[in-house]
């Protein structure tokens, strides 16, 4: 189906396509007032969504955690979601890719703040570009990662598994590296001590041949994480999903975060110790990275590099 061009991207809302300076939510919803909503993000590679599917289901899982009936079916959400996509990318350079996102609230509070009650949910799907250029040093230099004092949401008060508009944990905690930092990402700790996850990026060391990344119910099981396990059993590298604390961190031969936009990106250091003397990329990331980049169909390492010239 063929639809008039834009000079401005459209988002879906409540269903219908709209341009994005159209979309309009009231300030009593609940995604504004308690963060009382989910989202999931994919990316493309080369204008195409990547694990659209997966990360749908995941949005379905996080909305059955959170009791909200979106009123559509994860096919539909599919269907939606690609043409947004399709209705924007005319926008957007060759090179370049988006962020595809869907976001779902409980709706608008009733008028009686019953927060029982259950109203129409306020159901988004929108793009961004990936923020290539902002992210490129990165590829090129390493993370620096910082552990902030804030410690990550415990599983017994709310699942980190759930994907939730509330991120105020981890803004305290990349906050509180930043300042430590200005180049830092965050990667907190969970209430034992172990590494956990940062705002958005899953954690994962090498030592001694082996793939060491924190267990998934400490942690928001990424789909990027997901495919490096996937990608790691095929090259035969030996994973294991345990606790790992800082003396694992600062031991480690090799470190890299994984996260829908910056798929697999090396790690330099934590909090200011090098990770195998600072070399990025190790070995083994490189041989994840370039597996993943032939899955992808799209080398995102260079996609980012290019950015630097």
């Amino acid at each position: 189906m063929n639809h008039p061009r834009q000079n401005e991207r459209v988002a879906y809302h409540n269903g219908k396509i709209l341009p994005e300076s159209e979309v309009l939510i009231s300030f009593r919803d609940r995604g504004f007032l308690f963060g009382d909503a989910v989202f999931d993000t994919a990316r493309t590679f080369a204008h195409k969504p990547f694990r659209l599917k997966e990360h749908v289901d995941r949005l379905f899982h996080s909305l059955d955690y959170l009791r909200i009936d979106p009123g559509l079916t994860p096919a539909e959400t599919v269907s939606i979601s690609e043409e947004v996509l399709a209705r924007n990318l005319h926008l957007i350079d060759k090179e370049d890719d988006y962020w595809l996102t869907q976001r779902i609230s409980r709706g608008p509070l009733s008028l009686d703040r019953d927060t029982a009650a259950v109203g129409k949910p306020t159901v988004i799907v929108e793009c961004q570009p990936l923020p290539l250029k902002a992210r490129a040093k990165n590829f090129r230099d390493g993370i620096e990662v910082v552990v902030p004092p804030t410690r990550r949401t415990p599983p017994d008060s709310f699942s980190p598994r759930a994907k939730s508009h509330n991120y105020l944990n981890m803004i305290i905690g990349d906050h509180e590296a930043r300042a430590l930092n200005p180049n830092a990402w965050a990667v907190l700790l969970d209430h034992s001590g172990n590494l956990a996850e940062g705002m958005g990026s899953n954690i994962f060391l090498v030592r001694d041949g082996k793939l060491l990344t924190p267990s998934e119910r400490f942690v928001l099981p990424g789909i990027s994480r997901a495919t490096v396990i996937e990608l790691a059993k095929k090259l035969g590298i030996p994973v294991a999903e345990q606790e790992i604390d800082l003396y694992d961190a600062y031991t480690a031969q090799e470190a890299f975060l994984t996260s829908t936009s910056l798929c697999l990106c090396p790690v330099r250091s934590i909090n200011g110790a090098l990770i195998g003397e600072g070399k990025v990329p190790g070995p083994v990331t490189k041989r994840l990275s370039d597996a993943y980049v032939a899955l992808a169909g799209c080398d995102f390492v260079a996609q980012y590099l290019r950015h630097l010239s």
